[in-house]
């Protein structure tokens, strides 16, 4: 028997991806584009239009009842726009109302990319069976998303829980987003190689000074580095037990570039955690790797899709 579908849109700063997702978290069809982001903000809604057109030429586009949509952010779920740090041709853009033109008025759902990862995992991942889960994107930037009681918490503008951007140091460093002292300008991953260079560690003789280097020297016993990569898990941790006692989340799950580091960044990270959530209630705090990798966004945008109110038939189970 046919079941129903989802089409899905992941919309980054490198690349404008698009998929027909089933019942089961396949990715039937699947395209992509790269996204022309430094181009004026028509360009880059033409990509979209593009991703959007090929997926309409299947032959199982039929069987859409609905379109998940995770963008980059800032996202404003309540008016349908998109205003992406990294594309800068987007600020305020109407992308709800553009992709209904260009899908025949389907009901979209319009979350941050971090609120995506978090349906994926919730549903699929290593947060799959948890009513209460921070899922976190540790890589250019910190976002992330919530699971309360069992459902996505996106939040009336699909932004909660991004917690690349609570303050866990009241004298630190200015953020791009005003304020100071955020996880992000902590934990990111620029931010970790920025630390480790301004500490002394040089890059090897391929001039690598990416996260993924730090983690390398790290790994090899370089002070610094390893310094670094404590200074960030010490960050999450801060943020993720601020979180845990706000909202009882039960696991959090780290996925992104910097996670990558695995032990690296995880060890510390599990240690600084029993310096902040010291609270009964939040001792008992897992913390896990993400498990859904590239494919988390499109996955995730079609079960916050299929999860919404909009939706007319459920045709992916989000959550349990």
């Amino acid at each position: 028997m046919q079941t129903d579908l989802v089409a899905a849109l992941d919309i980054g700063g490198t690349k404008i991806a698009g998929a027909l997702v089933d019942a089961d978290g396949r990715l039937l069809v699947r395209t992509q584009r790269a996204t022309p982001a430094q181009e004026d903000g028509e360009t880059v809604a033409r990509a979209v239009d593009e991703v959007l057109a090929e997926l309409a030429g299947s032959a199982l586009w039929g069987r859409v009842t609905a379109l998940g949509i995770g963008s980059a952010g800032p996202v404003d779920a309540s008016n349908g726009t998109v205003s992406p740090v990294n594309i800068p041709g987007w600020r305020g853009f109407p992308l709800v109302a553009r992709v209904r033109a260009a899908t025949g008025a389907l009901p979209v759902e319009l979350v941050g990319d971090g609120v995506a990862m978090t349906a994926a995992e919730h549903w699929l991942g290593a947060a799959r069976g948890y009513d209460n889960a921070l899922c976190m994107v540790v890589s250019t930037g910190v976002g992330g998303g919530l699971v309360l009681g069992g459902r996505l918490h996106p939040g009336p503008t699909g932004n909660a829980g991004h917690i690349g951007h609570i303050s866990v140091d009241l004298d630190g460093d200015p953020c791009p987003c005003g304020a100071r002292g955020c996880v992000e300008r902590i934990a990111s991953g620029p931010n970790i190689a920025r630390r480790a260079l301004e500490g002394g560690w040089t890059p090897g003789p391929d001039g690598d000074t990416s996260a993924a280097a730090v983690a390398a020297a790290a790994r090899a016993g370089h002070p610094v580095a390893l310094a670094s990569f404590e200074r960030s898990a010490q960050a999450l941790a801060a943020g993720i037990a601020a979180t845990a006692t706000l909202t009882e989340i039960e696991i959090a799950v780290i996925g992104g570039g910097v996670a990558g580091a695995g032990d690296i960044l995880f060890a510390p990270l599990r240690r600084a955690l029993h310096d902040y959530a010291t609270l009964s209630f939040v001792q008992g705090l897992k913390v896990a790797p993400a498990l859904m990798g590239t494919d988390a966004g499109l996955v995730g945008a079609a079960a916050a899709a299929a999860s919404a109110p909009t939706t007319p038939r459920r045709a992916v189970r989000a959550g349990r």
